[in-house]
């Protein structure tokens, strides 16, 4: 390829040599993104031993050795359907950052969140409380597969209401509770679990939870745990363990947009964000310059 480039330069075709950079821009980025979905991962011990029976069918047909060359050539289709079952989360988190980065966004940029406090102030008293919960807030990546697997609420976001959900006496505090825009769309969801053996051993199953829901989508994931009540975020398959409020309220907006003030004649946001128990509401110049410190 690249030495197509340099003879369609080389003949001054412009065409041509417009499409063969085309053709290399697209094939370093493909690659680019393959590599930096299996960077870290369980799948690159494999990619390097699927390099290395391509390294030796290559050879075994250089040196002459027609059983082994055969033998890997009949072998070939049945890799490249193992290879895909293998890498199946890699491909399918590599597919979703594509088509995130490449669609356009249905999100507007202008959107007011009024409902942090709500979720703010409802993991403050279930930490306070040793109270286990995990919300997911959902952003670009539908997640109507994970809220059909729950029990369907569709009930205006309210503190009172995510607090209540996870008391331990309510039929609904095991699993996730799924956040859409305004509106609290299900609870008791089931959650993928994260593989990633290096976490699997340390956390529990709400906090792998958290972290395999970022992966399989770009939602933001608040656990409390149940031990010892402390807050973590989740997001993009990373998590941050043992945050404050103030902590989680900054990487809401970094990764949901900035929270302002209701305009006059807009609803009065819910009541218990501006309760006297709960956290105090951060000044939004404090917040505007802390947010910005986070990237």
């Amino acid at each position: 390829m690249f030495e197509q480039l340099a003879q369609a330069a080389a003949a001054g075709n412009v065409a041509a040599t417009l499409r063969a950079v085309f053709e290399v821009a697209l094939l370093s980025y493909v690659f680019y993104q393959l590599i930096r979905a299996i960077r870290g991962t369980r799948a690159a011990p494999m990619v390097f031993a699927v390099g290395l029976l391509v390294a030796s069918y290559y050879a075994s047909g250089l040196l002459g050795l027609h059983a082994i060359h055969m033998l890997l050539s009949e072998l070939a289709p049945y890799a490249v359907i193992a290879v895909v079952i293998v890498f199946q989360p890699e491909i399918r988190a590599t597919l979703r950052d594509l088509a995130l980065h490449l669609a356009p966004s249905t999100r507007s940029s202008t959107k007011v969140y009024y409902e942090y406090e709500d979720v703010v102030f409802a993991l403050h008293q279930l930490s306070q409380s040793k109270v286990g919960a995990l919300i997911v807030i959902e952003r670009e990546t539908g997640m109507r597969t994970f809220v059909q697997s729950g029990v369907a609420l569709e009930a205006r976001l309210s503190s009172d209401l995510l607090v209540s959900i996870f008391q331990r006496s309510s039929p609904l505090h095991d699993g996730g509770v799924i956040i859409q825009g305004e509106r609290v769309a299900a609870a008791a969801c089931f959650l993928p679990l994260t593989t990633n053996p290096g976490l699997v051993a340390s956390l529990g199953t709400r906090h792998r939870a958290a972290i395999g829901i970022t992966e399989e989508s770009d939602a933001v994931a608040l656990v409390v745990s149940e031990t010892d009540g402390r807050m973590s975020i989740a997001f993009s398959g990373d998590i941050e363990l043992g945050v404050t409020i103030d902590r989680i309220r900054l990487r809401m907006i970094q990764y949901l947009g900035p929270v302002v003030s209701a305009p006059k004649g807009s609803p009065v946001p819910p009541s218990g964000t501006a309760s006297s128990s709960g956290p105090e509401p951060v000044p939004m110049e404090v917040v505007d310059v802390e947010a910005r410190e986070l990237h």
